[in-house]
C-alpha cells in the first residue's frame, strides 16, 4: 500500500506500474533529482494535486495490476 510519506522513488521502485498515474497527474517528479528524497505528499502539493485522490488512484492501480497477474 502506498502512503503519502513514501518517497516518489520508493513508490516507483516498488510499484513501477504506477508510472502512468504519475504521468496522468502531471507529476514528472520521477525525473527530478530530489525524487529519492521527496515525499509523495510534497510532490503532490507542489503540483497542486489532491493527495487523497492521488493516493486512491495509485493504490487502485497497484491492486488492479495484481489482480491481472
Amino acid at each position: 500500500m502506498i502512503t503519502k510519506d513514501m518517497t516518489i522513488t520508493e513508490i516507483l521502485t516498488r510499484y513501477p506500474e504506477t508510472l502512468p498515474v504519475f504521468e496522468r497527474y502531471g507529476l514528472d517528479c520521477y525525473d527530478c533529482q530530489i525524487a529519492e528524497f521527496e515525499q509523495l505528499e510534497h510532490g503532490a502539493s507542489v503540483h497542486k494535486v489532491d493527495i487523497d485522490i492521488l493516493l486512491i488512484e495509485l493504490n487502485r492501480n497497484i491492486k488492479s495490476c495484481r489482480l491481472r497477474t
